[in-house]
């Protein structure tokens, strides 16, 4: 890890892939959308875990905590069935809620598939880190990135976090003018 680089955490909540009877497509769409659009010098940081809510609660706690992750992305778990607890996982280790990230999320994927509707993301800050949950869908995933992704940057400058900007060719980095610029 370079010595300025950020931490983000991506977690893929599935039963399937933590046992390894499942390939995990969520969490390298993630990793991929990332490591195309940042262009600061980031570290990320891969955790599998299954659908049960302490053990999501445990590795969220762990990569805000321990790890020192700015931001920490889930992805799956977040539908109406009843093993998909990464909602309320993440709304019971979050000091903060930000319900503006799944209004859009929902919004957005409501052009593309009307189950959209069903779909509980939610986001909210533990200490110094961002939250927020993806579907597990690569192609949601990418259309749910494209949608939050250019105000995450200045949020985590908000919370004391590291300066993390994008590609512009590919997606801006909203500041308000005010912001300090690096």
């Amino acid at each position: 890890m370079e010595a300025n680089s950020a931490r983000i955490g991506i977690v893929t909540v599935s039963d399937r892939a933590s046992r390894g009877e499942y390939e995990d497509r969520g969490g390298p769409t993630v990793h991929a959308w990332l490591q195309k659009h940042l262009s600061s010098a980031w570290e990320p940081v891969r955790r599998v875990v299954p659908d049960d809510r302490r053990e999501i609660e445990a590795c969220l706690q762990e990569l805000a905590d321990q790890v020192g992750c700015c931001l920490v992305v889930t992805t799956g778990g977040t539908g109406p069935a009843a093993r998909d607890v990464t909602p309320e996982a993440t709304e019971s280790v979050c000091e903060r809620a930000m319900p503006g990230f799944g209004e859009l999320m929902r919004s957005v994927s409501l052009q593309a598939v009307p189950t959209a509707i069903l779909s509980r993301q939610t986001a909210g800050t533990r200490g110094g880190c961002l939250i927020f949950n993806l579907p597990g869908n690569p192609a949601a995933i990418e259309d749910c990135l494209k949608a939050v992704f250019p105000a995450v940057p200045y949020c985590i400058e908000l919370m004391d976090g590291p300066y993390l900007d994008t590609h512009p060719e590919l997606m801006s980095a909203f500041r308000p003018k005010h912001a300090k610029q690096l």
